[in-house]
């Protein structure tokens, strides 16, 4: 085992690849919540200006990636690879949204915890030498959402208090290659990658599909272990460690088993899909959800706090819940899956 790789499942970069940029553009019930200031874009109409809710959801990527390219200072013929994903089937939001911008592109499926691949996969292509600036991006949308994996709109379905909502929105990040210099075309990076921890698919035999808290709070439970684990160290190494959208069911189930694990991270704990609603007047029952809601935050939020060193050291962990409309249709579990992504303030002032 080389001096990177830490235990069975996490890696410690050398040189840590910089987040020279980050881009956040979300709906209008997303921009009505708490984080609404913090979001570069708020779009008000949910369909951007598209023929249906699919082409709506490639847009936010276009425009969430377009958009971290002119906050980088760099053109796009300076990024070498995309690394994207989303929910829907084929990965039609990603493809057809990054299309005409001709990036080389990976696309990841990791449902809800894409956003935490994609940055972990991109990182190690960078510190690799295999590039020197690549693009990560993670979206999801409501509506196209629930047509693929629920009820259509226009059915008026009730969902259970166990419910989240799945954010319409897209987080854009770049990544740089760290040459030892302190700033990249006179920019500040917002953070560093300082390793990953990949996690592994946990299968509860979960079957409830409108509590996905509940099916992902294990999966994440056993990657902050792994976390711990391979790196020989405790909740106290990290300022926050924040999960990407248990909600508030899942969030329970979390802090609960780890405590019996023998750790207590409710004080420097945060979940994404909880910040970025407000429950009492947004009806959204038990938080956000969806691959834009881990990363629209992460863009929005998340990294200007590193940046600003109110959090030095952060262990980032979007989560998702590995079901499609077959395999619950045949009465499959929910397994669930989680990345962890360490995030640590830069020395570049």
């Amino acid at each position: 085992m080389n001096e990177k790789q830490r235990g069975k499942a996490s890696v410690i970069f050398q040189n840590p690849p910089l987040i020279l940029s980050a881009a956040s553009v979300v709906g209008k019930k997303e921009g009505e919540g708490p984080l609404g200031q913090y979001f570069d874009q708020v779009e008000v109409d949910s369909m951007l200006g598209k023929k249906n809710w699919e082409e709506a959801e490639s847009e936010l990527q276009t425009r969430a990636a377009t958009l971290a390219i002119e906050k980088s200072g760099l053109t796009k013929e300076d990024i070498r690879y995309y690394f994207g994903g989303d929910l829907l089937a084929q990965l039609i939001a990603t493809s057809f949204g990054v299309m005409n911008l001709e990036f080389p592109m990976f696309g990841i499926y990791g449902a809800c915890s894409t956003m935490g691949e994609a940055m972990g996969l991109g990182s190690m292509v960078v510190e690799g030498g295999f590039a020197d600036h690549v693009l990560v991006a993670a979206s999801s949308h409501f509506a196209s959402a629930e047509k693929q994996f629920r009820f259509p709109l226009e059915y008026g379905n009730q969902r259970p208090y166990s419910a989240t909502w799945t954010v319409t929105g897209c987080g854009s990040v770049i990544l740089s290659a760290n040459d030892g210099n302190k700033r990249i075309n006179g920019k500040k990076p917002l953070a560093k990658v300082a390793g990953v921890t990949t996690g592994k698919i946990v299968d509860m035999a979960f079957k409830d599909s409108m509590n996905m808290g509940a099916a992902m709070a294990m999966a994440a439970m056993d990657t902050i272990l792994a976390n711990f684990r391979d790196l020989g160290v405790n909740e106290t190494y990290y300022d926050k460690i924040i999960t990407g959208d248990l909600g508030q069911i899942g969030r329970r189930l979390l802090l609960d088993y780890l405590v019996k694990a023998g750790y207590d991270i409710e004080s420097r704990y945060m979940d994404c899909g909880i910040e970025i609603f407000r429950d009492e007047t947004q009806d959204t029952h038990a938080g956000g959800s969806g691959c834009g809601c881990s990363a629209s935050v992460l863009c929005a939020y998340i990294l200007p706090q590193i940046r600003d060193g109110v959090w030095k050291r952060v262990l980032f962990i979007p989560t998702g819940a590995l079901l499609s409309t077959v395999s619950y249709n045949e009465g499959k579990s929910v397994p669930g899956i989680a990345h962890a992504v360490i995030l640590e303030k830069c020395d570049c002032d």
